[in-house]
């Protein structure tokens, strides 16, 4: 792997440098502002046991945040509830132990008891930690009073997260009668980190949802998101941390049988893999995949595609996730442009492609982050040759919050020539604009090339954005040439001009039943690079509340344009012909707060639609009638009436979740829709009997209801796959 051995070679003498324990004065980052808060860290002794309970003498001793700051519904309020943080550490790991008073228990809001569950809509504690203390980077942990975890990578400077990411960590939380507690263990083998650092970047926040209450400790302001690590508070005074010889070997069995198709006959497969992570110093991390099975991996969410462009798929692959922030580039992208898109790599053309081996190298050193991928892929007869893909990422941190990069990949998936995408990005960024607002601009510029591609193949823009909570305002462009076409990116609208901008104005009112009122205005003009209207788009929300209830209520009014150059069917059977399409379009959207057991959002689109009708329909629900069980279901309707034709296209996809504990859940979901009119269930099992081993069991069953009307099996597979990670 040569792309890993330069990385190896390059970050090795850097980081043994640095991995000396330091003695003295404690190390600060440039941005480190002295009116930070600061918590210490407390000693490990004789050992925490991890049952949420904070009973054992070191926590008495450990030094606490007292209490947090209500920024919801009152900024800089009291909370409802005291909040107690302590923090404990030794050489290997870290303990972080919360009491959380409610002065009502009874009415704490807790339904998910499973991993990687969204807990934004129950009672929960959030911590996120900087462990590079750089003010730009970041991961999210997260616990409610049932135990069930999530963890998540924070992207985008911290205007996102990356909930996909997964590492190894444990949570216990009990209820007391005066609330809820919790103990949170995260060995320090699962973070990367500056070395020799004796403060890291920490925040906590508190949910309490049936109140709608938000508590934070660190800058309790609502223009600041709570990923936002340049306006963290400090964890001070922590131990030299060590990692040991820093391998980590997990071997994984996969095996699999099954018909994929209704003719064809039943093939059994398995193979053992292996995944190798090697730390360099501990701020560098490589990993060596070998015989890649994603098997286990949950099967995309049908979407209905009314539009004349490509659907997006978002990551799921943990290979692929991990340290994907490090391969974040440009400001105010989106999904009309991202240079590395990883699923190129081993899917193609709706069918999978093995992945031989893989290698990947990321890492923080100094102000530099830098990353670099190479995959080998297999071939597939008829499709695409056996091909190498990689890409290098260098991002280097600059004034306080900002950063200038450059991007480069290699490679094509069907095995074309010379195919390279390479360009620079620079975003500046301030949490200090006008004293205390939050302001960015970014440029970005990409080229690419292969062989046998014409046109113009290079891709810039800039963007603009105040992004604070009384107002939200921001105005971008982009230019992508009527070539640009990576090999290894999502590019679902070449040739075009892209301007677009967004001002929302969200005051609140202090009334006795609205929180806050939203008055937004975007669009969104897109021209080909001759200058031809292709599309454009006026949103506005003349009626868009939130109530003290968590519930809310928007009315919208989107007057919007198409310009198409050739007949576009819209479904099937159903042809738009060539011409200038201007229609008025309006949208109605109830919110039912997911404090309740049955919660959702009910939202219907209708009016004029090219030269007819078109009426949409949407509601998503989630029944939690016990802690046991969940029952999530969305349906979308589609119904158009146009000169050409009428059409009627409908989606279904429900979850059912039976969630045992933390570590065991079993969940079935299923999919139909009218197009393919396949119906298809994804069931799984996944046991994390340690947490360094997982068993998972993965069943897909599908089924056709055409051409006769009546079921009809289509395919069917069973997937078992158990690893164990060995840390050393």
């Amino acid at each position: 792997m040569i792309l890993l051995a330069v990385f190896s070679l390059f970050a090795l003498p850097h980081a043994a440098a640095q991995n000396v324990p330091t003695t003295g004065k404690i190390p600060t980052a440039r941005s480190v502002s002295p009116t930070r808060p600061a918590l210490r860290v407390g000693q490990i002794g004789n050992g925490i046991r991890l049952d949420g309970r904070l009973d054992e003498p070191e926590w008495e001793k450990a030094d606490s945040i007292t209490n947090l700051t209500q920024i919801e519904p009152t900024e800089g309020g009291k909370p409802t509830g005291r909040t107690v943080v302590k923090v404990l550490a030794d050489s290997q790991q870290l303990f972080f132990g919360i009491v959380a008073d409610d002065p009502d228990p009874s009415a704490i809001v807790a339904f998910d008891v499973r991993r990687d569950a969204y807990l934004r809509d129950e009672d929960n504690i959030r911590i996120v930690l900087d462990p590079f203390l750089d003010g730009r980077s970041g991961v999210v942990f997260a616990v409610n009073p049932n135990g069930a975890r999530y963890d998540a990578l924070v992207i985008r400077r911290g205007e996102g997260e990356n909930s996909d990411w997964d590492q190894i960590w444990d949570a216990k939380a009990v209820r007391t009668g005066h609330g809820w507690s919790v103990e949170i263990w995260i060995p320090v083998r699962s973070l990367t980190f500056k070395p020799g650092l004796r403060q890291w970047g920490f925040n906590v926040e508190r949910r309490i949802q049936r109140l709608q209450e938000t508590d934070r400790w660190a800058s309790p302001r609502r223009d600041y998101n709570f990923d936002q690590t340049s306006r963290a508070g400090l964890l001070s005074e922590l131990p030299d941390f060590r990692v040991g010889l820093g391998l980590s070997v997990k071997p994984f069995v996969t095996g699999s049988r099954g018909k994929p198709a209704p003719t064809a006959g039943i093939v059994t497969h398995g193979e053992p893999g292996i995944d190798l992570t090697q730390r360099i110093g501990t701020n560098v991390q490589a990993t060596l995949t070998v015989n890649t099975d994603f098997g286990e991996t949950e099967v995309d969410a049908r979407q209905t595609n009314l539009t004349r462009f490509p659907l997006f798929f978002p990551e799921k692959r943990a290979f692929f996730v991990q340290g994907s922030d490090i391969f974040d580039f440009g400001l105010g992208l989106g999904r009309e442009l991202i240079p590395f898109f990883t699923r190129r790599i081993g899917l193609l053309e709706g069918r999978k492609i093995d992945i031989n081996a893989g290698g990947k190298v990321n890492g923080r050193i100094g102000n530099t982050n830098f990353g670099g991928l190479l995959v080998r892929t297999g071939s597939v007869s008829g499709l695409t040759p056996a091909n190498t893909l990689g890409v290098v990422r260098i991002k280097q941190n600059v004034l306080t919050e900002s950063s200038a990069g450059f991007i480069a990949t290699f490679g094509d998936p069907m095995g074309r020539d010379r195919s390279w995408l390479a360009g620079p990005d620079f975003t500046y960024q301030t949490s200090h604009f006008l004293g205390d607002k939050n302001l960015l601009v970014g440029a970005w510029g990409l080229a690419m090339g292969r062989e046998g591609t014409t046109g113009s193949k290079s891709a810039f823009g800039i963007e603009a954005a105040f992004p604070n909570e009384l107002w939200d305002v921001n105005l971008n462009f982009k230019h992508l040439g009527d070539g640009f076409d990576p090999s290894l990116g999502f590019v679902p609208r070449p040739g075009t001009n892209q301007v677009s901008w967004r001002g929302a104005y969200s005051p609140r009112p202090g009334w006795s039943f609205v929180r806050q009122l939203f008055f937004e205005f975007e669009g969104s003009v897109v021209t080909g690079v001759d200058g031809s209207l292709q599309s454009w788009e006026v949103f506005t929300a003349p009626l868009n509340l939130r109530l003290e209830s968590g519930d809310g209520f928007e009315f919208n009014i989107i007057p919007q344009g198409e310009g198409l150059d050739e007949p576009f069917e819209v479904s099937d059977g159903v042809t738009i012909q060539p011409g200038r399409y201007d229609f008025l379009r309006y949208r109605l959207e109830g919110r039912f707060a997911s404090k309740r057991p049955l919660s959702g959002q009910v939202t219907w689109r209708f009016g004029d639609f090219f030269d007819g009708t078109l009426n949409q329909i949407e509601i998503t629900s989630v029944w939690t009638p016990a802690r046991l069980f969940a029952f999530d279901l969305t349906a979308e309707i589609d119904a158009g009436r146009l000169p050409e034709g009428n059409f009627t296209e409908r989606l279904f996809l429900g979850r059912i979740r039976m969630n045992f504990s933390p570590d065991l859940e079993l969940s079935s979901f299923i999919q139909y829709d009218n197009t393919s009119n396949v119906l298809a269930s994804n069931t799984r099992l996944r046991w994390t009997f340690r947490p360094v081993g997982d068993l998972i069991v993965v069943y897909n069953h599908a089924v056709s209801d055409k051409p006769l009307d009546r079921l009809r099996f289509e395919s069917n597979k069973l997937i078992i796959k158990i690893g164990y990670e060995v840390r050393l």
